[in-house]
């Protein structure tokens, strides 16, 4: 089941598709038994970079993707 249209939010901000893979990826791992609080997090990276809070290259670092 899917909790949040991350895709979309994603082609806002620009970020390749393989970046997202990494990104879900990661982030996954922080939350593997809460898929949509893992969800939520891959939406404010992606909103935070879309923005310009933070670029891809940063939220990529697992130390700042903790933090997101």
């Amino acid at each position: 089941m899917k909790y949040f249209n991350y895709e979309k939010t994603a082609y806002e901000a620009r970020i390749p598709t393989e970046a997202l893979r990494e990104l879900y990826n990661r982030i996954r791992q922080e939350f593997p038994d809460d898929e949509m609080i893992a969800e939520l997090h891959i939406v404010r990276a992606c909103m935070a970079i879309r923005d310009g809070f933070i670029t891809l290259e940063e939220a990529l670092i697992p130390e700042l993707a903790e933090k997101l």
